[in-house]
This record gives C-alpha cells, structure tokens and sequence, in this order.
C-alpha cells in the first residue's frame, strides 16, 4: 500500500510539471483575420462591422434605416481595379419621409470623388446604381461614404435621424461587352 501511494503521488507530480511546462503548443491557422464582403445585406448580421457609420439596428430581420450620412466599408470585387465595378445600394424611401422632406438626393463618394447623385421625388423601393472606375478599387478595402441633402431630423417622428431604408450596398463586377469576330 505504502509503495502505491508513493506511485500515486510521484505521478501527480510529473502531471503538475507537465502542466506547468514551458514548451507550450501553439497552432497556427492559415484562416487570418476574416475577408471584407463585398455585398452588405442588411438582413446577414455577420456583416455590421462593415457598417461604418450611419446605420441603425435591423428591423424585421431584413433592413436598416440610415441617417442623413452613412458609410460602409466593401471589399472591391475580382478584376475591379482593372475593370471597374458597379456599386448597387437597394433602398426604399417612405411615404412619410418624402412627403415631409419633398425631394431627397443620394450621392456616394469613394476616395474624395464623387459619383454622380440621385434625386427621389417619390416614395418606393428604388436602385441606386454607379459605375465606379477601377482606379477607385485599387485598394483591398474600399470605404464609400453616402449622403442625403434631406432628411428627417431627430426627434421630428423619431428619436433617430432618418434618412432611408437600406435592404443592401455593395460591389458587382463590371460586365463586360464581348464583341464576336
């Protein structure tokens, strides 16, 4: 009994050594910190760290207001610093909205440039779409600060400033034209 619990006890201390080791196993992974997307939907949670500024929460599990300036960071699609992209925002702007603010336009501007607004003098779902030229996605991330010239100010029907709804924003490849020989 007596050389069992000398056994016992000398195995718990090769154990506590063990553990206390300096030679600690470390793995490394080829994962890397995760990739920008470069198409935002609202309804994808995983994606708000892409939204920079300017969002609100997400409201039935597909759409986000915006305030009267928002941001969002995208990753530029294959071949776009070569080709180009197509930036797509899919918004809606309100009946109550529109019939306060009367006329609201939508401009994007990536890298101090400006890409041509839009004017929306109706409610309704629209595409606010822009030919980005490629050397504006020459970058592995992309920032493209959006900003309507009216909104609804906060506390006017809402705690928030409300600028519109937003289902998606992001990148497409530019499609080009093949001409047959």
């Amino acid at each position: 009994m007596w050389f069992n619990s000398r056994v016992l006890v000398a195995a718990a201390l090769l154990f506590v050594c063990a553990c206390r080791s300096k030679d600690r196993v470390h793995v490394e992974t080829d994962e890397g910190p995760p990739r920008l997307a470069s198409t935002l939907l609202m309804s994808d949670e995983k994606m708000s760290p892409q939204l920079v500024e300017g969002f609100y929460g997400l409201e039935d599990k597909s759409w986000r207001w915006t305030a009267g300036h928002f941001s969002v960071l995208l990753s530029a699609p294959p071949l776009a610093s070569r080709d180009g992209a197509v930036l797509r925002v899919q918004l809606s702007i309100p009946k109550p909205l529109i019939d306060r603010v009367k006329t609201t336009t939508l401009t994007a501007e990536i890298g101090g440039i400006k890409l041509s607004p839009e004017s929306f003098t109706q409610s309704g779902s629209f595409s606010f779409v822009r030919d980005v030229p490629a050397k504006l996605l020459e970058e592995d991330s992309v920032r493209v600060d959006f900003s309507l010239d009216r909104y609804l100010a906060a506390g006017t029907v809402d705690g928030r400033e409300l600028g519109v709804v937003v289902t998606s924003v992001g990148f497409e490849p530019q499609k080009s034209i093949a001409i047959a020989p």
